[in-house]
């Protein structure tokens, strides 16, 4: 046998200090203008207190800890199906067909909407195709109102050059946004962004105000398209759609009135439904000449999910008894920890102290309040929201995220808690913590 030659390796290893005389200000302006993510900046905090030892009762991550909540086995089983029969090449850029036709018959069994195949396309989760809805509808310059505290939307903005409105919620109208808010804008903007249930409240929209919002919309495209001008889209991000524990049948915007499909583009996912954040299959189903202009475009972006498991997603979307069984299983688990938190949340309430919380309605997420502005701490007055989440973390080793992570520039106490990576017994851990450390802010 022919001996292959030995590669040269480099003598001795070169020093790179010279990187650094790039700083900054040699980037884009764009890139110096964004904002990077809270919530990641919080989860490194939480990593570094985990590491040092320090017990903490980790809610802040919009994700499954697999120890906790695993994906469907036989979603898992497909990909290696997959994988064995050489499903490792590049898919095509709108998504392989048998993943898309799958969505439709999907669509047809779930939501009772009856789309074509040209209407879905797939991509690595939903994030890509939330910019390839802003980037083929949106020009820059353009408005696009959304509701605060909602996620990422003024971000979105900020990539594409977008006039960003923000809609103030409150939890009166479930923290969305009302058809009343909504049709003082519809004039103004391009596009309307929604998502039910909502990230990070974990509430969803009543039908009837969807319905409302979407009548007003086609109002509102009709009087356009009769002085010729661009009509305004709904994007409808419905990721958290089959954990909505209050009803099994969904809610869509062309479900309640099919006269406002041309104008809406719904998102969807396996990441949160089969909790398979980490797998990256997502589509969009919106008009064919919308659909294809995003699939232009993320086609130049590469934004494409795994074939092996766009393979996987298409037979397990097509098996209806292990979609329904693996919904409801989550629904009793989620619950479970939403409950126990919620209940625990509570009871601090009951007993006098400064603690507020939503019901839970389903998702991985709990609102909750905590009123402490004013409270004297280590000889500093607690003023910001960011004040109480420092003090949380650090005092009683629960982490949780401020809504202002989320777009809403009002202090007024409320976080976002999400249960998908934690155990029922580090929820009551924590809680119990929670309760001490009020307890002495408050004496």
């Amino acid at each position: 046998m022919e001996s292959i030659p030995a590669v040269p390796r480099p003598e001795g290893r070169r020093t790179l200090d010279l990187l650094n005389g790039v700083d900054e200000s040699s980037v884009s302006r764009l890139a110096r203008g964004l904002i990077g993510s809270e919530v990641l900046r919080i989860a490194a905090e939480v990593r570094a207190l985990v590491a040092a030892g320090k017990p903490v009762c980790n809610l802040t991550v919009g994700d499954f800890d697999a120890r906790e909540f695993a994906p469907p086995p036989r979603l898992l089983r497909g990909i290696g199906r997959a994988l064995a029969a050489g499903h490792t090449n590049y898919p095509p850029s709108n998504g392989v067909l048998e993943l898309r036709q799958a969505v439709t018959r999907f669509y047809g069994r779930e939501f009772g909407l009856d789309y074509p195949v040209e209407s879905v396309l797939v991509a690595g989760g939903a994030r890509p195709l939330i910019y390839a809805t802003y980037r083929a509808l949106v020009d820059p310059g353009e408005a696009v109102a959304y509701p605060v505290p909602s996620w990422n939307n003024n971000h979105y903005c900020y990539l594409s050059g977008a006039c960003g409105l923000p809609i103030e919620v409150s939890r009166a109208s479930r923290f969305h946004p009302t058809p009343a808010q909504v049709r003082s804008l519809l004039p103004r903007i391009r596009l309307l962004a929604l998502n039910t249930p909502l990230n990070p409240t974990g509430t969803a929209i009543e039908p009837e105000a969807l319905r409302e919002i979407c009548r007003d919309l086609v109002a509102e495209n009709a009087g356009r398209h009769a002085r010729g001008e661009r009509p305004v889209f709904l994007m409808f991000d419905q990721v958290y759609w089959s954990l909505d524990f209050r009803r099994m049948e969904p809610v869509t915007p062309p479900g309640l009135l099919p006269e406002v499909a041309p104008y809406t583009v719904m998102l969807d996912a396996i990441s949160k439904s089969l909790a398979a954040t980490g797998l990256r299959v997502g589509w969009s189903v919106a008009s064919p000449a919308v659909t294809q202009r995003m699939s232009d475009l993320l086609g130049h972006v590469g934004a494409w999910a795994p074939k092996a498991e766009q393979m996987a997603t298409a037979e397990f979307l097509d098996e209806a008894d292990s979609f329904g069984a693996f919904r409801l299983e989550m629904h009793r688990r989620l619950g479970e920890r939403l409950e126990r938190l919620a209940r625990g949340l509570e009871a601090l309430g009951a007993r006098g102290l400064p603690v507020e919380v939503v019901p839970p309605e389903g998702t991985l997420y709990l609102s909750a309040r905590f009123g402490l502005f004013g409270r004297a701490v280590g000889g500093s007055e607690i003023r910001t929201n960011e004040d109480i989440r420092r003090l949380l973390l650090h005092e009683a080793g629960v982490a949780m995220v401020p809504f202002q992570a989320f777009g809403l520039e009002r202090e007024d106490g409320w976080f976002r808690l999400s249960v998908g990576a934690v155990s029922i017994q580090a929820i009551e851990d924590g809680v119990a913590r929670l309760g001490s450390l009020c307890e002495r802010v408050v004496a």
